[in-house]
């Protein structure tokens, strides 16, 4: 695997008020209001459990919080935008009111009036999965609020996506190809990347995610996690967005017809492979496993000669 030096790895800036510098990973909580999400549809039923789920995810050391009224699992419908509004709006202007401006919002969607109604309510920054293609107001709403923008690689849109493990099966699409799909990525992100600033938004504004299990095979995933120091040359931070996915489930070799919560696991151990390869930004279910292994793994050793060198919390050092 290629590691990214620090110095080389971007500051994201998802408003004003945050500054999340490469030094350590962010951890941004998913609060999913839609019935139909791949692993934890339905559970979040208004703006009170919202609230109740995001103190939570704060209490155990999450940075932010991704909101989101649309499903983009494999085969979900649209959903119109007053919709997607009437499910987030409420629940954003609770999140803000309940928590302060502590922990940033932002809100998962492809649509600029869902953006702008969220931002009103006190939502920071946009997760565009289509990377801000599927709405052409997109770019200039965020360059008008000063909003952080998170710029997503798909193929399709989700209605018409297979999962990373059921491409070629019956009625599934066939396995995407692609002829190197880490440049690939990152010729289409640093496009986009490069769209949003002419639009004007500030360049530490924007941050990047590889979309992975989106129009991916498994192997192209965990290329794409490996290849996360390439990708980060862009000059963007760089997310990671694996929680749970398909493709995790595979890798981990775990039976057929798991649940999707039983790949945490599997989860957290990628998780830590995307720290070690770049990424900084981790969007995740469980907030309280990824924190306490990515906040271990941050204390780690960077070589055997760190290794030797005595720690003042050291028991043998606390005896000389």
């Amino acid at each position: 695997m290629s590691h990214a030096p620090i110095n080389h790895l971007a500051v994201w800036s998802p408003s004003p008020r945050h500054r999340w510098t490469p030094e350590r990973p962010w951890l941004i909580g998913i609060i999913n209001l839609t019935p139909d999400s791949f692993s934890d549809g339905g559970l979040l039923d208004g703006p009170a459990a919202a609230v109740d789920a995001a103190q939570r995810m704060l209490d155990e050391g999450a940075d932010g919080l991704d909101v989101g009224g649309e499903s983009t699992r494999p085969g979900a419908a649209a959903v119109p935008e007053d919709e997607q509004i009437a499910r987030t709006e409420p629940v954003i202007r609770a999140l803000r009111a309940a928590l302060g401006s502590g922990p940033m919002i932002s809100i998962d969607t492809t649509r600029a009036a869902v953006a702008r109604a969220a931002l009103r309510a006190g939502a920071d920054a946009i997760n565009d999965v289509s990377g801000a293609t599927d709405d052409p107001r997109m770019l200039p709403l965020a360059a008008q609020w000063g909003a952080g923008l998170i710029l997503m690689h798909r193929r399709t849109p989700p209605a018409a996506e297979a999962y990373s493990t059921g491409y070629g099966l019956p009625g599934a699409p066939p396995a995407p190809r692609y002829a190197d799909v880490v440049d690939h990525v990152k010729t289409y992100l640093g496009a986009r990347a490069a769209e949003a600033i002419a639009a004007g938004v500030p360049p530490h504004a924007v941050a990047i995610d590889p979309g992975l299990g989106f129009g991916k095979s498994v192997a192209d995933n965990l290329s794409l996690i490996h290849g996360t120091a390439e990708l980060a040359r862009v000059g963007h931070a760089v997310v990671s967005g694996l929680s749970r996915k398909s493709f995790v489930g595979a890798h981990a070799g775990l039976p057929q017809g798991h649940h999707p919560r039983e790949r945490l696991a599997a989860s957290v151990a990628l998780c830590l492979e995307h720290l070690r390869a770049g990424a900084r930004v981790m969007r995740v279910h469980d907030v309280g496993p990824h924190r306490a292994a990515l906040d271990a793994a941050a204390r780690a050793p960077a070589s055997a000669a760190d290794a030797r060198a005595p720690r003042a919390s050291d028991p043998g050092q606390l005896r000389r």
